[in-house]
């Protein structure tokens, strides 16, 4: 019998929903000087969070992902982009008008309730199999292998990204 490639094994797919990506992704984006370097990364180099996020979720379980995730950037770029950048234009406004304040806050839940949608697009498209390969043995550097993935060369943003790294596993 040939191995489907785009199959994943039942105890690896059984192993992913028991570690969902939104719980992963919340607490290391919790862990210090995450947030930080997820924001510089995503203002500075155009790195989507999320997926970021999804590629170090899917790392720390042995897997990679050939394919790009088109319909979740999709996602990210007609929904979530927008009322981010909807938020940060009322940053300044919403110091001094209470309504301003009340609406960004709004903005700001309906950002994070998009952000959660792509991860659960993301998690989806993982455990469906699409592109999903396992990683070599011994698996490449995670600094490698997640700058070659999102095209990261300057030097700031490689170390936003190893900053990141060494959260992965905080001892």
């Amino acid at each position: 019998m040939t191995h489907d490639s785009t199959q994943l094994p039942d105890a690896l797919r059984a192993r992913l929903r028991q570690a969902p990506l939104w719980e992963f992704a919340l607490a290391l984006y919790g862990r210090d000087g995450v947030e930080a370097a997820c924001l510089t990364l995503q203002d500075e180099a155009g790195v989507d969070v999320c997926e970021l996020l999804w590629h170090c979720w899917l790392y720390r379980h042995g897997l990679a992902c050939e394919l790009p995730p088109d319909a979740v950037r999709r996602w990210q770029h007609e929904v979530t982009a927008p009322l981010r950048r909807l938020r940060r234009a009322l940053k300044a406004e919403a110091r001094t008008d209470k309504g301003v304040a009340a609406l960004r806050r709004t903005l700001q839940q309906a950002e994070l309730q998009a952000e959660r949608e792509a991860l659960t697009r993301l998690q989806r498209l993982a455990l469906s199999g699409a592109g999903i390969r396992p990683l070599p043995t011994p698996p490449p550097d995670p600094l490698a292998h997640l700058a070659a993935r999102f095209h990261l060369h300057e030097t700031s943003h490689l170390i936003k990204l190893k900053m990141l790294i060494s959260q992965l596993d905080p001892s």
